[in-house]
């Protein structure tokens, strides 16, 4: 279980405040991430389960958006608070909040780029992406695709009464896989 706070937190301690959030799209191609403000706000208590290789590790998030920020609180399975990540106008924040945290990995706009990714629309991300770079929705499907083609990114969703939620989230850069339950809205 430790590995997995380690990777999560690793992933967040790369940056407290950044005036310009950017995430990789692949291991040369960065991006700014859209603003962090929704038409409807909106509150996800979620598993989450992170792949990478052989390794699989549990963690609980607590995301919302208020409609002036995006707030993302990482949890042990247990309810320890690891982190709280902030997102708005004037940036991102983050805060460490247990000692099992250490440094090394992507900055924490990388995690907030594949949470955005899931939720925001289309018309948020269009205006971000370098040229070439394509993000369709396909049916329950939405794919993420570099200018040559190959496919990056690709979330899978189902439908809630209407609404697509976000179950897995494949990432084939960097080899990862998420897959995201959620257990409150």
């Amino acid at each position: 279980m430790r590995p997995l706070f380690a990777f999560i937190i690793l992933l967040l301690a790369g940056c407290s405040s950044q005036p310009t959030p950017t995430a990789y799209l692949d291991k040369g191609t960065v991006m700014t991430l859209p603003a962090p403000v929704l038409a409807a706000p909106f509150y996800r208590q979620q598993l989450l389960t992170a792949s990478v290789g052989e390794s699989t590790h549990q963690l609980m998030t607590v995301l919302e958006a208020d409609g002036r920020q995006l707030t993302l609180v990482g949890l042990t399975p247990s309810g320890v608070r690891l982190f709280l990540v902030r997102y708005d106008q004037q940036g991102i924040s983050t805060r460490q909040l247990s000692p099992l945290l250490t440094t090394g990995m992507p900055p924490v706009s990388q995690v907030l780029a594949d949470v955005m990714l899931c939720y925001w629309p289309l018309a948020s991300w269009q205006p971000q992406l370098p040229p070439g770079w394509t993000l369709r929705d396909e049916g329950l499907l939405r794919r993420l695709r570099a200018p040559d083609g190959t496919l990056v990114t690709e979330i899978r969703y189902r439908d809630v009464d209407g609404v697509r939620e976000p179950v897995g989230l494949q990432q084939h850069v960097f080899h990862y896989r998420l897959q995201l339950e959620t257990l409150s809205q």
